[in-house]
C-alpha cells in the first residue's frame, strides 16, 4: 500500500495523492493511505465508513467547522503520473485530479495533521464517489449512518475555485426525453415510423432555448439546458423505433428541485420525459457571521459556483457552506488538468491563518 508523508509540503502531498489513481469505484487504495496517515494522530478522532474517512477534533470549542473534500476523480486519459510544468514562467502540477480536487484535499490533509489546537473544532471529511450520481456519494451514505458527523456552524468544500470563495451552487438535473416509432426495413421506410426523425423537435427546442441568469443573494447564477447524449438505432437497414435524448439542466439555487423538474417537463411538453438524477442547489450561505469572517480572513470577493457541489448537502441541513480551494474550475476534468503551486500555497496559508487566529 502506498504511504503518505503529511510532513511534506501541500504541493508534494498533491503529487503523491494524484499518483495514487482513484477513479470513482476504485478509491480504496487512496482511502487506505489516508486512513493510515491520519489514524495515528493523537488530536483526532477517526471514523471510517466504506472509503470515506472522517477525522474530528474534540476540544470543546464554541464553534465547529466542517472541511470536506472528495478523493475520487473522473477517468484517466493518459494524464498520470503527475509532472511539473511551467505556464507563463509559473510552476504548475499537471495531471488528473490536480484541480478536481486533490490539491484541495492535500491542503486539508496537511492542515489536519498539523493543527492540533485550532480556534474552532474541526471535522475533516475525505469521501468517495463524488464524480458519479449523488445517490452513490460517500456523503449520502454517511448522512444515513452517521448524521451527527455533519453537525457544524459552517462548512468549507475544497472544490477548485481559483483560491477564491464561491458561494452556494447550481442544482443539476438529468432527464431522458424519448420518442417512439415503429420498426421496418429501411428499403420500405414508409412501413415504419422513424423515432430518430421524431426527436428533431426535441433538439430544435434545445437549440432555441435561452438560459437565464438569476441573481440569488447578490450572486448571479447562470443556468443551462443542454443535450448531453443522443442514442437510437437498431441496425443499418432498420428504421428505429426508439430514440433517447439525455439532457442536463443546471439551475439556479432559487429554484427547488421540484420546480426544476417541472420546468424541464414544460420545455418538452408533449414528449415522454423521465428524470433520472436530480440534486438541489444551495444558496450562497454568506450571510452568517462565521461565513463573513471567513471571507474577510481570506481576502476574497465571493463568486457564484456554476457547477453542483456538496455544499448543497450542508445547506439542506441548515449549515452555511462555501467552496474554497486551489485550481481553475474550467480545467476540472480537462485532459490538460493542472494546478498552480502558488494557489496551493496560498490556500494553505489562508486556511491555516483563519483556523489558528486568536
Amino acid at each position: 500500500m502506498p504511504t503518505l508523508d503529511l510532513s511534506l509540503s501541500a504541493a508534494d502531498i498533491t503529487r503523491a495523492i494524484c499518483d495514487i489513481p482513484s477513479v470513482s469505484d476504485d478509491e480504496r487504495m487512496l482511502a487506505d493511505a489516508i486512513e493510515a496517515a491520519i489514524r495515528p494522530l493523537p488530536h483526532l478522532e477517526v471514523h471510517r465508513d466504506g472509503d470515506t474517512i472522517v477525522a474530528r477534533t474534540a476540544l470543546g470549542r464554541a464553534q465547529r467547522v466542517v472541511i470536506a473534500g472528495h478523493i475520487d476523480t473522473v477517468p484517466l486519459n493518459g494524464n498520470l503520473p503527475t509532472r511539473d510544468i511551467e505556464v507563463d514562467g509559473e510552476p504548475f502540477i499537471w495531471g488528473r485530479g490536480t484541480v478536481d480536487m486533490k490539491a484541495g484535499t492535500a491542503v486539508q490533509l496537511k492542515l489536519a495533521a498539523e493543527l492540533s489546537d485550532p480556534v474552532v473544532d474541526i471535522t475533516w471529511i475525505w469521501y468517495d464517489h463524488e464524480e458519479v450520481e449523488a445517490s452513490r456519494s460517500g456523503l449520502t451514505r454517511l448522512a444515513a449512518t452517521r448524521p451527527d458527523l455533519f453537525e457544524g456552524d459552517f462548512a468549507i468544500l475544497g472544490e477548485p475555485s481559483n483560491g477564491q470563495v464561491e458561494g452556494g451552487c447550481n442544482g443539476t438535473l438529468r432527464a431522458v426525453v424519448r420518442t417512439h416509432g415503429r420498426r421496418s426495413h429501411s428499403a420500405r421506410a414508409w412501413m415504419g415510423v422513424n423515432a430518430i426523425h421524431a426527436a428533431a423537435p426535441v433538439l430544435a427546442r434545445l437549440a432555441a432555448y435561452e438560459p437565464q441568469e438569476i441573481v440569488v443573494d447578490g450572486l448571479a447564477y447562470r443556468e443551462g439546458l443542454n443535450a448531453v447524449r443522443v442514442s437510437g438505432g437498431v441496425a443499418g437497414n432498420v428504421i428505429p423505433d426508439l430514440c433517447e435524448v439525455e439532457v442536463n439542466f443546471r439551475f439556479a439555487p432559487s429554484r427547488s428541485a421540484a420546480e426544476a423538474a417541472d420546468h424541464v417537463r414544460e420545455v418538452f411538453d408533449g414528449f415522454e420525459v423521465e428524470v433520472t438524477d436530480l440534486a438541489q442547489g444551495a444558496r450562497p450561505g454568506l450571510d452568517s457571521p462565521i461565513a463573513q469572517d471567513f471571507v474577510r480572513a481570506v481576502g476574497a470577493v465571493p463568486q457564484p459556483k456554476y457547477g453542483w457541489t456538496d455544499v448543497a448537502r450542508f445547506s439542506a441541513l441548515g449549515v452555511p457552506a462555501v467552496n474554497y480551494g486551489p485550481g481553475d474550475p474550467s480545467l476540472a476534468h480537462h485532459d490538460e488538468e493542472r494546478v498552480a503551486v502558488a494557489q496551493i500555497e496560498s490556500c494553505e496559508r489562508s486556511l491555516r491563518a483563519w483556523l489558528t487566529a486568536g
